[in-house]
C-alpha cells in the first residue's frame, strides 16, 4: 500500500512539467472539440491523435490520447443539451433532461451541472482505478501461454457485444480483425501468409493506418452521407453551478458513480450503457421521477455522472487483461501498443509503474475537463458554427499525414484509403470498426500463444483445458458464445427467473 502510493506520487510529479501539462490541456481541448462536433466521437479523436503523437514520449503521447477519450465523452454532452443531438452514443442519455432544460432558458446551468458530475464522477472512477488494476493485474501474472490464448479469444468473443446491435456482425468483424493480423511474415519461420506476392505485405497491416482507415476517413465519408441540421439554443445564463445545488445531488452523483465504474468493469459494455443505468436507477429511488424527460436535474446529474465513470472503469480491464470494454477503449489499447506499452497480464512486470501514471493521466483529464467546461465553454461552442465542408477536409487530410507520417511509406496510405472505403460501405450496412480494431490488436497475441501452447504440450490441444485459469476461460468464453444462441438463452432466461423467483418467495415467506 505505502509502495502503491509512492509510486502515485512519483507519477504525479512526472506531469508536473509545464509542457507535459500543456500537453494534456491540448488533448483535453482536441477532445473537447471533437466531441461538441456531432457525428464525431471519442475513436475518431484517438485515432488521428495517435499519429499525432508518434514523436512523442511515451508517457506524453498516452497523456494527451487519455485527456482527449474523457475530453470527447464530456464535450458530447454540450451538443445534447443545447441541439438535443448527442456528441457520441454515451451522451444520448443527457439529451431529454438536458435539452428540456436548454428550451426553458437554463442552458448554462445544466452544463454546469454536467461538468461538476462529469469531474466528480471521474474523480470515483480514478479511485477505483487505483485499487483495482494493481490487484487484478497480480492475479494475471499467473497467466501463460494457454490463459493468453483463451483470453485473446475471449477478447474477440466479445467482439458480438461491444459495440450492442446484431451480434453476429460484430465476431464477423472480429474475425476479419484477426485476419488482417495473419497477414505479413509469421513469428516462428518468417514465413510469408495471405500476401499475395506483394512484398510490402510482408511487415503486415501497420495498426495506425488502419485505426485512420477504420474511424477517420470512414467518418468523414459518413458524415458528409448524412449531414446534420443544427439549431442551436443560445447559451444566456451562467454556467458556473451552485455548490449547495451539487451537495443537494450528492448521492446521485455516488451512486452512478459507482454503476458506472461496474459496467466499465463488464467487457462489451459500452459507456452508454453506464449512463443509462445511472439514469434508470435515479428515476426509480427519485421522489419525483415524473419530471425526467422533462428538465430533472437529477436526471441530468445521474447520465453524465454515469458515461464519465465509466471510463476508468474501461480502463482497468484494459491494463490488466488487455480486453477493452468498449470502442474508444479498444482504440486506446491498440495506441499503447503503437507506443510501445502491452496491456495485459505481464504490464506489472514490463512496465510496473505504468499503472500509477494512467491514474495520474486520468486525474489530470478530469481537472482539464473543469477546467474547459467552466470557464471555456462559450468560445468552444462556436465549433458547432463550423461548415462541413471546411471541417471535413482537415480531417481528411490529417488522415493522409497520419498514415503516412508513422513510416514514410506511400503504401500505408494506400492501406488507410482501402481499410476506409471499406469500412464507410460496411458501416452503410450496420457492420461496426470497434471490433475489426480488437481482432487486428489481439490476433498477434492469440497467433502467438496458440502455437507456443501447442509446442509446450506436444502438439496436445487437451492442455489448453487442463489449467484452471484457462479452463475457467474457456467455460466463459464457449459461455458467451452460447448465450447468443436462441434457444441456449431461452434456457439460461428460464433458469434466472427460477432462482429470482425463488429467492423472492423466500423472503416473502420471512417477511
Amino acid at each position: 500500500m505505502l509502495q502503491g502510493l509512492q509510486d502515485l506520487g512519483n507519477a504525479w510529479l512526472g506531469f508536473m512539467h509545464p509542457m507535459t501539462l500543456l500537453y494534456g490541456l491540448g488533448g483535453a481541448f482536441v477532445g473537447i472539440v471533437m466531441g461538441i462536433l456531432p457525428g464525431l466521437s471519442a475513436t475518431l479523436a484517438i485515432a488521428l491523435l495517435t499519429t499525432l503523437t508518434i514523436k512523442l514520449q511515451p508517457n506524453q503521447a498516452i497523456l494527451v490520447l487519455i485527456c482527449s477519450y474523457v475530453g470527447a465523452l464530456y464535450g458530447g454532452s454540450r451538443t445534447a443539451i443545447l441541439l438535443n443531438i448527442p456528441g457520441t452514443a454515451a451522451n444520448a442519455a443527457s439529451c431529454a433532461d438536458g435539452y428540456a432544460l436548454a428550451k426553458q432558458g437554463q442552458a448554462g446551468r445544466a452544463i454546469g451541472i454536467a461538468t461538476s458530475g462529469a469531474f466528480v464522477s471521474t474523480l470515483i472512477g480514478v479511485l477505483c482505478l487505483a485499487l483495482f488494476t494493481p490487484m487484478l493485474a497480480e492475479v494475471a501474472l499467473s497467466f501463460g501461454a494457454f490463459e493468453f490464448f483463451w483470453l485473446a479469444l475471449f477478447g474477440v468473443t466479445l467482439s458480438g457485444s461491444i459495440v450492442g446491435g446484431d451480434p453476429l456482425k460484430g465476431w464477423l468483424m472480429g474475425l476479419l480483425g484477426l485476419f488482417l493480423a495473419q497477414i505479413g511474415q509469421e513469428s516462428l519461420y518468417a514465413y510469408n501468409r495471405f500476401t499475395f506476392g506483394w512484398d510490402e505485405l510482408a511487415g503486415g497491416i501497420a495498426l495506425i493506418p488502419a485505426l485512420v482507415g477504420a474511424f477517420g476517413l470512414a467518418e468523414v465519408l459518413t458524415t458528409l452521407a448524412d449531414p446534420i441540421e443544427r439549431k442551436m439554443i443560445d447559451l444566456k445564463d451562467s454556467v458556473l453551478p451552485r455548490w449547495r445545488e451539487i451537495m443537494v445531488y450528492r448521492w446521485t452523483v455516488l451512486r452512478s458513480g459507482i454503476i458506472g465504474v461496474v459496467t466499465g468493469l463488464l467487457p462489451g459494455v459500452g459507456e452508454d450503457a453506464g449512463a443509462w443505468m445511472s439514469y434508470a436507477a435515479a428515476k426509480a429511488v427519485s421522489k419525483e421521477p415524473e419530471k425526467f424527460g422533462k428538465g430533472s436535474i437529477d436526471g441530468l446529474m445521474a447520465a453524465e455522472t454515469g458515461d464519465m465513470s465509466s471510463i476508468p472503469g474501461h480502463i482497468i480491464p484494459c491494463l490488466a487483461l488487455g480486453i477493452p470494454g468498449s470502442a474508444p477503449s479498444a482504440v486506446l489499447m491498440a495506441a499503447m501498443i503503437i507506443h510501445g506499452v502491452q496491456p495485459g497480464p505481464m504490464l506489472p512486470i514490463t512496465n510496473p509503474h505504468f499503472i500509477y501514471q494512467v491514474v495520474a493521466m486520468t486525474t489530470l483529464a478530469s481537472i482539464t475537463i473543469l477546467l474547459f467546461g467552466l470557464f471555456g465553454v462559450r468560445p468552444l461552442l462556436h465549433v458547432l458554427r463550423v461548415p462541413r465542408n471546411i471541417l471535413m477536409p482537415i480531417v481528411y487530410l490529417l488522415c493522409l499525414v497520419g498514415a503516412f507520417a508513422t513510416a514514410s511509406r506511400l503504401f500505408d496510405v494506400y492501406i488507410m484509403m482501402a481499410i476506409g472505403i471499406g469500412a464507410f460501405f460496411l458501416r452503410r450496412r450496420g457492420y461496426e470498426m470497434a471490433p475489426l480494431v480488437l481482432g487486428l490488436v489481439l490476433g498477434p497475441l492469440l497467433d502467438k500463444s496458440l502455437r507456443r501452447g501447442l509446442v509446450l504440450s506436444d502438439g496436445d490441444f487437451g492442455a489448453f483445458f487442463t489449467r484452471p485459469i484457462a479452463l475457467v476461460f474457456a467455460i466463459v468464453t464457449i459461455f458467451t458464445i452460447l448465450l447468443y444462441v436462441p434457444p441456449f438463452k431461452r434456457q439460461v432466461v428460464r433458469a434466472r427467473d427460477a432462482v429470482t423467483g425463488g429467492i423472492r418467495s423466500l423472503f416473502t415467506r420471512r417477511a
